[in-house]
């Protein structure tokens, strides 16, 4: 089955698929304390610098949880945009394991930036409210626009400027960069960042995510909280080998390129027809879009994808790095077959 649903539906890279059974050998020793693991530390500081700090997790939300417990107490609060998974997809882990109160902020594209961020900065030193540390952003967002490197840092020195930290969920952060044309360093490191949230499930990575911590104070608990989150593998050689073969001869970008390029033929598609009305800029591999009901229904006849916002017909379609020509002839006929016959 083929599908735009989400580019977590994707297979796995055949060299990600090949780093994996190498790792099959023999006896390891566990947690972490094995080859395979030690060559992706070295090949992560090799990508985003000596600074970076990683911790090898299973899942997304694990990655989100263990980050911000890193960066939290619980009287403390997390900011982030209304649409962040944090918020809306993540069944409160992070709220519950940290104890702090997330605060969603309203924004029009997905996006936050330091004028809706601001009014939040307040009651600092009053033990009535919770304490603002944390602000939480998605790279790329959940509506697939991307910050750039400049609207990074505005965020980070605000932020640091208030003795706070940024937080990158970058779930699509190979995305982002093939758009921008710019490395991962750039984008985390370089623009401000103090901890990161990295995975390649949504870009060929079987699963499993790292947390990568720049700032020598959240390191230094990183490995408890991991623990603790239930977030330590024991066989961790079979998740850290992905990133070796990741990270290597720039497969995360040349898959992120793909994606991307794929949802742009797709744009262009949908764009043929007055009828269907692109709701977000397309800058990555996710498209959103309103289309009358019938042809929203017959679609779904033939496709499985998911709506966004059902009040205003609005769907959401995900290209992915093994999308196809054939994928995307195959749409744009089934596109016409629609509009020739509502």
């Amino acid at each position: 089955m083929r599908s735009f649903a989400s580019d977590n539906n994707s297979g796995v890279h055949p060299r990600i698929m090949e780093a994996i059974v190498e790792a099959n050998q023999d006896h390891a020793v566990g947690y972490g304390d094995d080859p395979w693991t030690l060559t992706a530390i070295e090949k992560i500081k090799e990508v985003f610098g000596e600074v970076a700090s990683p911790f090898f997790v299973f899942n997304g939300t694990g990655a989100n949880t263990v980050a911000l417990q890193a960066a939290t107490l619980p009287f403390h609060s997390i900011l982030c945009a209304d649409t962040a998974h944090i918020y809306v997809d993540e069944c409160g882990a992070p709220a519950r394991m940290t104890g702090c109160t997330v605060t969603p902020i309203p924004t029009s594209d997905g996006k936050l930036t330091p004028e809706l961020i601001k009014p939040h900065l307040q009651h600092f030193g009053v033990c009535h409210h919770p304490q603002p540390k944390v602000v939480y952003i998605s790279q790329v967002s959940e509506l697939g626009t991307v910050y750039t490197v400049e609207e990074i840092k505005a965020l980070a020195d605000l932020l640091h400027a208030h003795k706070m930290y940024l937080h990158m969920d970058g779930a699509r952060l190979a995305n982002a960069c093939a758009h921008l044309n710019c490395s991962m360093k750039q984008l985390t490191v370089d623009a401000g960042v103090d901890i990161l949230s990295f995975g390649g499930t949504k870009n060929g990575m079987m699963m499993g995510e790292a947390v990568l911590s720049f700032r020598s104070e959240l390191t230094e608990n990183l490995q408890f909280y991991r623990k603790q989150s239930a977030q330590l593998a024991s066989k961790m050689r079979y998740l850290s080998a992905q990133f070796s073969a990741y990270l290597t001869n720039n497969l995360w970008f040349e898959n992120a390129c793909k994606a991307n390029i794929s949802a742009a033929k797709l744009a262009e598609i949908l764009e043929q027809y007055p009828q269907v009305c692109l709701t977000q800029k397309v800058e990555s591999n996710q498209l959103f879009f309103t289309i009358p009901p019938a042809a929203l229904e017959e679609l779904q006849k033939h496709y499985f994808f998911y709506i966004w916002n059902e009040e205003r017909n609005e769907a959401r379609l995900v290209t992915s790095w093994d999308t196809s020509g054939e994928d995307i002839a195959a749409i744009e006929q089934t596109f016409r077959e629609i509009f020739l016959s509502v």
